[in-house]
């Protein structure tokens, strides 16, 4: 925009740091960084959309009168277990060049399956592991077959 604007006088165009040096003269404006956003999410979070969602949901409680008790939230989401984080810590002042912490070698994937009703009961988590089935309520580790049978 810039740009076409000084072409337009016949004017050199801006320079590499013009922007930055720009906002640093103008005390109403800052910079931010951004994060990646999925344009589909970015459109699930409309208002009226929203709006609409719910207004549904409660025409249809009340037309076929569920109960509270009979609306459920399952949620699943997935972690990696055996990752090492990055963290401070103290050393010597004559140490030179960073601290290493090994990465221990049997990273997993585990999903997490939960869900919870409207009256807040909820329903103990489900994990998966690669292979494995965890069942935290009754404490049993049940074996995953590739045909999806469970076995003990």
């Amino acid at each position: 925009m810039a740009n076409s604007l000084l072409a337009d006088r016949d004017a050199s165009p801006v320079g590499k740091r013009w922007a930055h040096n720009f906002v640093k003269r103008q005390p109403e404006l800052k910079t931010r960084l951004f994060r990646k956003y999925d344009y589909q999410r970015a459109k699930c979070e409309d208002p009226t959309i929203i709006r609409n969602w719910f207004r549904l949901v409660a025409n249809t409680v009340a037309k076929y009168g569920i109960r509270s008790d009979d609306m459920w939230n399952f949620d699943e989401t997935g972690f990696m277990m055996g990752i090492i984080q990055s963290g401070m810590v103290v050393t010597g002042s004559e140490r030179e060049g960073r601290p290493k912490s090994v990465q221990p070698g049997n990273r997993e994937w585990i999903t997490a399956i939960q869900a919870i009703n409207a009256e807040g009961q909820l329903i103990p988590p489900f994990l998966i592991g690669t292979g494995n089935a965890i069942f935290p309520a009754i404490g049993l580790l049940q074996r995953a077959e590739m045909d999806g049978q469970i076995t003990s």
